[in-house]
């Protein structure tokens, strides 16, 4: 794996986009300094200009480098949550390109928690911009196997990480203000930042400031439904014993979250005319696997 790293790391040294492996999705990443790189990343995911992407670094130093000021209530999530699935979004110092952040002043940072992710960024010396390895509102991969053609034709490396271990897209907290704003959930919720900072904690809807808000995303190619019973012969995701094309999911939003994408990704494979997913509970703990099945069912 050391070898490839640093095949990867020089690949990334010379504008080139590399496929990386983090503890959320796998990402498509590119030097985040080098304009020109970063325009490749848009190009291959067809994704638009405007969309800003997410700068993985290797360290709080790293971090700080790249942005003007950081609260001491984002320093208590840091502390807690880094590194690890949660992105905040702060004011640049402009190192970083402006076409990063989809043309804002802003921009959206964390450090990963995967080793091989890690020991890249190292490597290359250099903060990795990194969104999710897909084309524009499709299914993220969470395992190598699970890659777009289009996506592999466009890259210089593939790192095998295995698969993630979180299977969902980072929580994403705007953290330019007096307090925390979440403008994408995800694992890390609504309570757990609120218990660590003290603070009273707001949801965005739609931000600008922060990927993963076009209506229809995270979409197999199969139309998906949500159902609140999953019909016998339907291909699907249900929660009690499986039929035939179904796949039976863990009954906690953490270990659904880790399925999520993987089990669509299979069931995709079937070719299947539709795809019904029975719905999660109702309740904030569920959220962040709520918004991505409804973002998925959109049309």
């Amino acid at each position: 794996m050391e070898q490839q790293i640093q095949a990867a790391a020089d690949a990334i040294r010379s504008g080139n986009l590399v496929v990386i492996p983090t503890e959320t999705v796998y990402g498509l990443a590119a030097d985040a300094t080098n304009e020109t790189a970063v325009a490749k990343i848009f190009a291959a995911k067809g994704r638009p200009s405007t969309n800003p992407l997410i700068v993985h670094v290797g360290s709080f130093a790293q971090a700080s480098a790249l942005v003007r000021e950081i609260p001491d209530w984002a320093r208590d999530l840091v502390s807690r949550f880094w590194p690890g699935p949660l992105t905040l979004v702060l004011k640049s110092t402009g190192v970083i390109p402006y076409s990063v952040a989809g043309g804002l002043n802003t921009i959206a940072v964390r450090i990963p928690a995967h080793p091989v992710a890690l020991r890249l960024i190292a490597a290359a010396d250099r903060p990795l911009a990194a969104p999710s390895a897909n084309r524009f509102t499709k299914l993220s991969p969470t395992q190598v196997e699970h890659l777009d053609p289009t996506i592999l034709s466009s890259v210089a490396a593939v790192l095998d990480g295995g698969p993630c271990e979180v299977g969902i897209e980072s929580t994403v907290v705007d953290a330019t203000g007096d307090t925390p704003v979440i403008l994408r959930s995800g694992v890390i919720s609504a309570t757990d930042i609120s218990e660590t900072t003290g603070l009273r904690v707001t949801t965005a809807q739609n931000s600008v400031k922060s990927p993963g808000h076009h209506p229809r995303h995270y979409a197999p190619r199969a139309e998906l439904r949500i159902v609140e019973k999953i019909t016998d012969s339907a291909a699907g995701l249900t929660f009690g014993p499986p039929g035939l094309g179904q796949v039976q999911m863990p009954p906690s939003p953490l270990g659904y979250a880790t399925r999520l994408y993987a089990a669509l990704h299979e069931l995709d494979e079937l070719n299947p005319e539709y795809i019904e997913v029975e719905a999660p509970p109702d309740t904030s703990v569920w959220e962040a696997v709520r918004d991505r099945l409804q973002r998925a069912a959109h049309r």
